[in-house]
């Protein structure tokens, strides 16, 4: 049975494509998808691409990117183009490096 393609209008355009660059698939490269995919979920919900590229299998991938460290987080759209290097474990750096949260404005609490 051959699969169903939506035309290319009907499409849902995903407003953010982000790459995470790993090498290989160990703990560290575990947890940062894991928090990736966990902040995706609450902070773009239907709205997101991951697309995981592990340099192990795919080294020429790195070049285009510029990566020179794993995992980086690597966002493509929107523009401009932003890198998060490390884990992905410390959600405010991560949000203020995606420009999901301005800089230096902390959360309100119990308002």
């Amino acid at each position: 049975m051959a699969k169903k393609s939506i035309p290319a209008r009907r499409r849902k355009r995903k407003e953010w494509i982000l790459r995470l660059y790993i090498a290989g698939y160990s703990a560290r490269a575990a947890a940062a998808q894991r928090n990736l995919e966990t902040l995706c979920e609450e902070h773009l919900a239907g709205k997101y691409e991951i697309e995981v590229i592990d340099l192990l299998k795919h080294p020429q991938l790195a070049r285009g990117d510029q990566i020179i460290a794993v995992p980086t987080l690597v966002r493509r759209l929107p523009q401009p183009i932003k890198r998060i290097i490390g884990d992905l474990s410390d959600v405010e750096r991560v949000l203020v490096g995606l420009d999901l949260r301005p800089r230096g404005r902390a959360p309100r609490v119990g308002v």
